[in-house]
C-alpha cells in the first residue's frame, strides 16, 4: 500500500529537551599580574608538561602571578570525579584562587 504525501514528511529533532540552563561567563580578569591561578587536570596526556610551560610563559608576562598546582587539586577524572568536581569550588576558594586552567586529555 502506497500513501500520497505530496512531499511532506514528520521529522523529529534527533536532540533532547534542554537539561542545563546557560549562565554568564565570569568576566576577563584584566591583568594576571598578583593573581592567584589554579591548574585543573585530569592527569592524562602530558598536563604535567603543558603546565610547566604555561607556568613559565605566563610568568614573562606576568612576573607576579602566582600558581597553585594541579598536585594540591588531585585528578577531575575517574572513579571519583564526581566528589572531585563537588569540592573544587570549596577548594578554589580555601586557597583564595583568582582564576582556573583546565587542562583535560581527549
Amino acid at each position: 500500500m502506497t500513501t500520497q504525501n505530496d512531499g511532506y514528511y514528520e521529522a523529529y529533532w534527533p536532540r533532547g529537551e534542554l537539561q542545563q540552563r546557560t549562565m554568564e561567563l565570569a568576566p576577563r580578569l584584566p591583568d594576571l599580574n598578583g593573581k592567584r591561578i589554579a591548574q585543573i587536570w585530569d592527569e592524562l596526556f602530558k598536563g604535567d608538561l603543558v603546565f610547566e610551560m604555561l607556568e613559565e610563559g605566563l610568568r614573562a608576562r606576568y612576573p607576579d602571578v602566582e600558581f597553585v598546582s594541579w598536585r594540591e587539586f588531585g585528578s577531575t577524572h575517574g572513579a571519583h570525579e564526581k566528589e572531585a568536581l563537588q569540592a573544587l569550588p570549596g577548594k578554589l576558594r580555601s586557597r583564595g584562587v583568582d582564576a582556573v586552567i583546565s587542562g583535560m586529555a581527549c
